[in-house]
């Protein structure tokens, strides 16, 4: 049998009587062994030639067992071909035992018409077999010789399906083992998530409860707090006499405080209902001009013209788009109002730009404050969170704007972003989609 390309022959055994079939076994142990096969490949190398040579041999003899080194691309394979004799062929059952020993397993014909069966199993990781590698490893086999001894090769396989037997009871005995620690496992998952699942419906519950009482407790400060605002601007319009002027300033201390405890309460109201999911869109075509010119008029009392100037930039975006104009307009209050009460002295810029790409509306207002450090960027759209600053003391609030502002956001389909540099200034954004999504 001529070498297969690519390949270099180690052994060849003629198979011209029972013996050989038994002597072609032996072979491809020590091959494999030589190799530096494990010994559990080693018996499966040796079974599958076993194997197919025992099936090549059933009707006659006068075939032929080879061994050789493939080398494919710097990879190399033990290949063993296994020849019939004349007339003869290999049963499918050896073939299949083949397929599951080995890597590879290939039937055919030869040059002379005779079935062949081709295996192959990668070799061990080692440096690469070359020929003088090779040359030794024939010689090796040369010095041990192999006996066609049947008694010994049964007395071999005794031995080796002893020692599989016992390697499958200790596999056996370890997935049992770790079967019941996958089951204690199993368990302890189980058993966690249904304490996830408790303490997840005992939050749903607490939340629910905190939206109830935040709305309720709102509404009913509403009142109270409505009646103290009234009455001190009636006092205040000198509706039930003269004030003195220490009077006076205790009585705008009193609607200070009210006007202060009122946004809060209307911010409390604002997120609980979007917590409860109680507020709806109320889509309607906005304008951008129109938009920046009712702002304007509502934050110029805000503004201290002697230290920071607002600038409404005209917008680049023509006509209209869908949205909620309240709920826009009151997150831009907000970021707005912000940009006032932390600039001491500059600017603060509201503009707003289109995105083509993205069929994005970005409204950014820009300040040249105080700034905000990278590590409190997050920390700011926590509720009732204030950052420490001097200012920030003077200036009171109730860290409850931002929070809502990123709720309304979403609502709108849309996000808050915000970039900043301490002492520099900060520039809080609100991304929307041009087309309002209906699904």
């Amino acid at each position: 049998m001529s070498a297969p390309m690519n390949a270099q022959r180690i052994l060849n055994i003629s198979l011209a009587s029972e013996p050989d079939a038994v002597l072609v076994r032996q072979r491809a142990r020590q091959v494999s062994k030589l190799l530096g096969y494990s010994q559990q490949d080693q018996v499966r190398i040796a079974t599958a030639v076993s194997e197919v040579t025992r099936a090549a041999c059933q009707l006659g003899f006068g075939g032929t067992a080879a061994f050789f080194v493939r080398d494919v691309f710097r990879k190399q394979q033990l290949e063993v071909v296994i020849a019939a004799g004349i007339g003869g062929h290999v049963s499918d059952e050896a073939v299949v035992t083949a397929h599951r020993l080995m890597d590879e397993c290939e039937t055919g014909t030869d040059a002379r018409g005779v079935a062949t069966v081709t295996m192959r199993r990668a070799l061990p990781p080692q440096e690469y077999v070359g020929a003088p590698r090779l040359a030794e490893l024939s010689a090796q086999l040369a010095r041990s010789g192999a006996t066609a001894n049947t008694y010994s090769e049964v007395h071999q396989q005794n031995q080796e399906l002893v020692a599989t037997l016992a390697e499958l009871r200790e596999r056996q005995e370890d997935l049992l083992a770790l079967t019941r620690e996958l089951e204690d496992t199993n368990r302890g998952i189980v058993a966690l998530y249904a304490e996830i699942e408790d303490k997840a419906e005992r939050l749903r519950k607490a939340d629910e409860m905190k939206s109830r009482f935040l709305s309720n407790t709102s509404h009913e400060l509403r009142t109270p707090l409505s009646s103290i605002r009234a009455l001190a601007k009636l006092l205040l319009d000198r509706m039930d006499g003269d004030l003195t002027q220490e009077q006076e300033r205790q009585v705008k201390f009193i609607e200070s405080a009210a006007y202060d405890l009122s946004e809060l309460v209307n911010d409390l109201l604002d997120l609980a209902k979007i917590e409860s999911g109680k507020v709806d869109v109320l889509l309607a075509p906005v304008v951008i001009d129109n938009l920046f010119r009712a702002l304007k008029g509502m934050l110029r009392p805000l503004v201290d013209e002697d230290r920071v100037e607002l600038v409404f930039e005209p917008a680049a975006f023509e006509g209209s788009f869908e949205s909620d104009e309240g709920k826009l307009s009151q997150v831009l209050r907000n970021f707005i109002s912000n940009a006032l009460k932390f600039t001491e002295q500059g600017t603060v810029r509201v503009s707003a730009v289109h995105d083509p790409a993205a069929d994005t509306i970005t409204f950014a207002v820009t300040d040249t404050g105080i700034g905000i450090n990278p590590d409190n960027l997050q920390l700011i759209f926590e509720e009732f969170s204030q950052i420490e600053h001097p200012l920030q003391r003077r200036s009171k609030g109730t860290g409850l704007g931002l929070p809502l502002c990123r709720k309304l956001a979403e609502l709108l389909h849309g996000r808050v972003e915000v970039e900043s540099r301490a002492g520099v200034g900060s520039t809080f954004s609100l991304v929307l989609p041009r087309s309002f999504p209906h699904n």
